[in-house]
């Protein structure tokens, strides 16, 4: 690929739709914990986020692979996990709560983060196994 190539619009859109997807993932995990602190204990909130999170996943890698499949399940996993933590650590953590805390617990970050990867990826290879990569995906 040539340096023109690589910053037409064209080639830069799959990774814009798979950050987008990623995106309403976070967006839907941050949403379920900022009301769930507002209505119950943060311990029930970060129940529920741990429950949420891989259902928001799983929906967001069906719709990715569904409509679009220009990654692999890996790829898209990996995609949807690392912007999950991208985001959690430098908007979260740093600029929202001046703080790391939020690292230190296994059922606010570490476990909803293999729940997400996990999730995203299982969907990724459930839907390949019904579309293949040679199938043309709109």
């Amino acid at each position: 690929m040539t340096l023109t190539q690589q910053h037409t619009p064209t080639t830069r859109r799959p990774s814009l739709v798979l950050l987008g997807h990623a995106f309403v993932v976070w967006a839907l995990c941050a949403a379920t914990m900022m009301i769930g602190m507002a209505v119950a204990s943060e311990d029930t909130a970060l129940v529920v986020h741990a429950i949420a999170a891989p259902i928001f996943a799983g929906a967001g890698s069906w719709n990715y692979f569904r409509r679009f499949g220009y990654a692999t399940p890996l790829q898209a996993a990996v995609s949807f996990v690392a912007f999950v933590i991208v985001v959690d650590f430098f908007l979260v953590a740093l600029i929202i709560e001046r703080s790391m805390e939020m690292f230190a617990s296994l059922l606010g970050t570490w476990i909803p983060f293999f729940l997400i990867f996990s999730s995203a990826y299982l969907t990724g290879r459930t839907m390949e196994g019904r579309h293949g990569h040679e199938t043309e995906r709109h």
